[in-house]
């Protein structure tokens, strides 16, 4: 596929982006302290709170910011409006910091916090839309744009309607529609989002290529066929049909796992940095969730939901990200600031811009610190939980100083 660095945005944008989302990464795992596992409940206002923050300060405001760059740069367009991602990251924060609040003292911010929210993806979708009107060919990659947009403004839809409910404000029922905005959020938006992705960044990180990717093609389609599915399970209330968009959901991972083995065993690249390091421990983690949710489905256990729920945030989400953080923050500062000068005087290379180093600390703590805190929730020791939790904490700190080490490198 041609990658053209023409409509690039300039790092000043899309800095925030990463430099807010690890600060509440840090943020969000120090919460953590304040959980007591063995009483935790998925329904309460700590709960929500806590993976509000995280998927919405953490997940989604990096992957926005990796957005606005892979969006022109993969699609050969150029933004409509870059200048609005600007008030994208602003309107998110400001929103989030209001539905945090809300749900742990006042909840009658919620409602203004999720306004303020879907204002924020209303105009991330609405530059999207309009920046993709001027796509002359379509290919995977935008199919798998177009759709983890249009289910991430769905399930913000049902999110909002799901706030004036919760405040009273409406007559919304709550449960009914919690699995089908946790489906949109985070299996339409970002599990397509990291499909479409994939084609793009692994092959290139890797140095890895497939010759056909029909049965990510296949993924894609049954995903959102599963999606669809759901909704009306939910409209119509089939616990039967419900049980089978689940099922759909995961065949679908399991076929974007076997592209992922494929890309694995055709790498030509063979040395074990820190991106390597991340990938495997990521999709390790994804193919242990595999397991778990067929188990799952077929004998559902409280705990044992809590612990995929964090395998899939901390053991696959966070290392996705954190893994590429490493590739696409060097590559956007080196390209500012010394492509220009490639042949007139000595530049660095990508992998000189990471610390080697505090790159591995980084990897090791937080990796122990994920599987330690699985440990601790499954079995209910808030000891070994919080012990898993000191571990993370200190790895964030080294992904915070390594992010503002390659941002202000020289």
């Amino acid at each position: 596929m041609n990658i053209s660095q023409q409509f690039s945005p300039p790092l000043k944008l899309i800095a925030p982006f990463f430099i807010v989302g690890i600060g509440v990464l840090l943020v969000s795992v120090l919460a953590l302290f304040g959980f007591d596992i063995a009483q935790v409940d998925i329904y309460s206002h700590t709960t929500l709170a806590w993976v509000h923050l995280f998927v919405l300060g953490f997940v989604m405001m990096v992957i926005m910011g990796a957005m606005a760059q892979l969006i022109p740069v993969v699609l050969e367009v150029e933004h409509v409006a870059v200048e609005l991602y600007y008030a994208i990251y602003s309107f998110l924060f400001v929103g989030l910091a209001l539905m945090v609040g809300g749900f742990y003292a006042l909840p009658s911010l919620l409602p203004f916090g999720g306004l303020i929210v879907l204002i924020s993806f209303l105009i991330y979708l609405a530059e999207t839309f309009l920046t993709m009107r001027k796509i002359k060919r379509v290919t995977f990659v935008v199919m798998s744009v177009f759709f983890a947009n249009i289910f991430l403004l769905l399930g913000l839809i049902v999110a909002f309607m799901m706030a004036l409910g919760y405040v009273g404000m409406a007559e919304v029922a709550i449960q009914k529609w919690l699995k089908v905005h946790v489906y949109f959020v985070l299996f339409g938006y970002v599990g397509i989002t990291v499909m479409g992705m994939s084609l793009i960044l692994l092959p290139m990180f890797l140095l890895s290529h497939i010759k056909s990717w029909r049965l990510m093609q296949i993924s894609l389609g049954v995903l959102v066929s599963a999606l669809l599915v759901l909704a009306a399970a939910t409209i119509f209330e089939l616990r039967l049909l419900e049980k089978v968009a689940d099922w759909m959901v995961l065949g679908s991972f399991v076929l974007y796992g076997y592209e992922i083995v494929k890309l694995y065993k055709n790498r030509m690249r063979i040395e074990s940095d820190i991106y390597f390091k991340s990938m495997v421990f990521s999709y390790g983690s994804f193919f242990t969730l595999l397991v778990g949710l067929v188990v799952a489905v077929v004998y559902p256990m409280g705990q044992l939901l809590l612990t995929l729920g964090w395998i899939a945030f901390s053991g696959f989400v966070m290392f996705l990200i954190s893994g590429h953080l490493y590739k696409i923050v060097p590559f956007l500062v080196w390209y500012e600031k010394y492509s220009q000068l490639v042949g007139k005087e000595n530049v660095p290379m990508l992998a000189d811009m990471v610390p080697t180093r505090s790159a591995a600390m980084q990897f090791v703590l937080s990796s122990v610190g994920v599987v330690v805190v699985a440990l601790g929730i499954f079995s209910m020791n808030d000891t070994v939980f919080k012990s898993g939790v000191s571990f993370l904490v200190f790895g964030i700190l080294f992904l915070v100083k390594d992010i503002i080490y390659m941002m202000r490198y020289k």
